[in-house]
């Protein structure tokens, strides 16, 4: 009981991390609640929670959704091969080594100082078998061998958009080129009304996968206000009905849609190609505030 005490007083006298890297200005601030928990943000614009100490807690919304689609990818507890298109401060890496013991984990993140501070201020539990990667997402995509995939996550920000060369029928063909027949592809996309980005991304991953679904706050998906949504897809059947329970009680209950209502959702949308491909909508300022 003694150690949690300090552990409690240690991270109540800790100051935020400030440091400039490649994307703008880095800061790890101290979580009051948790010792040894940190959120990262970058320019304002939240990123990333970690937990030293538990690493499968998952505090931000969109990563406990993802955290959902990791849980069912495989029967629990099994390793699995996982590719993270977006490090952050390598949230979802460190949980997929927590909770599948013995996983073969590749991240791709391309702003090499801010994985350079991860690194030294929250280190990487030195068993897991995480290689990170400093490049370009597709880049790094483009290395991964053939259908070597069991799991691929995309959660790719810049200047808190989603870049556009990520959002194409293009780079999910390489997508699909790496993952195992079966295997499972989640994306993390930010959008507010009237939900074009949404919708045009929904409908180039169904060019690509028989199988989708969609998690997110009803809020968003009527086009109330700005927020995530985590894209799901594969070409096996997804586990529709738990990832549903799951979000639904969630601490910020999600909806899952799929099948013809997701199809519906599209509103006619068409799959985005490279040269049609414009990147995601900046986020409105009262978002981060």
């Amino acid at each position: 009981m003694g150690k949690s005490r300090s552990g409690r007083r240690r991270q109540a006298d800790a100051e935020a991390v400030v440091e400039s890297v490649d994307g703008g200005l880095a800061e790890l601030i101290p979580d009051r609640e948790r010792a040894r928990a940190w959120s990262l943000v970058i320019d304002g614009a939240p990123q990333s929670h970690v937990d030293l100490d538990d690493p499968a807690y998952l505090s931000f919304e969109y990563q406990r959704r993802l955290g959902h689609v990791i849980d069912l990818a495989a029967p629990p507890g099994r390793p699995v091969h996982a590719v993270h298109l977006g490090g952050g401060a390598l949230t979802l890496a460190r949980y997929v080594a927590a909770t599948r013991p013995r996983s073969t984990q590749q991240v791709v993140e391309r702003d090499a100082a801010l994985v350079q501070l991860v690194r030294r201020e929250l280190p990487l539990d030195p068993n897991a078998r995480i290689r990170v990667r400093s490049v370009d997402a597709r880049e790094g995509l483009a290395k991964v061998p053939d259908g070597w995939a069991d799991l691929v996550v995309t959660d790719v920000f810049s200047g808190a958009r989603t870049p556009a060369h990520l959002t194409s029928t293009e780079f999910l063909d390489d997508v699909r080129r790496a993952l195992k027949p079966g295997g499972v592809y989640a994306a993390n996309l930010a959008d507010g009304p009237p939900l074009a980005h949404l919708r045009g991304q929904i409908a180039t991953v169904a060019a690509r996968f028989e199988q989708l679904a969609l998690i997110a706050d009803p809020a968003v998906l009527r086009g109330k206000r700005f927020g995530n949504a985590v894209l799901v897809a594969s070409d096996h059947p997804l586990p529709v009905a738990e990832l549903t329970r799951r979000a639904a009680s969630d601490p910020h209950p999600g909806r899952v849609e799929h099948g013809r209502t997701l199809t519906d959702f599209t509103g006619g949308a068409v799959p985005v190609t490279d040269l049609a491909a414009v990147a995601s909508p900046a986020p409105p300022a009262s978002v981060f505030r």
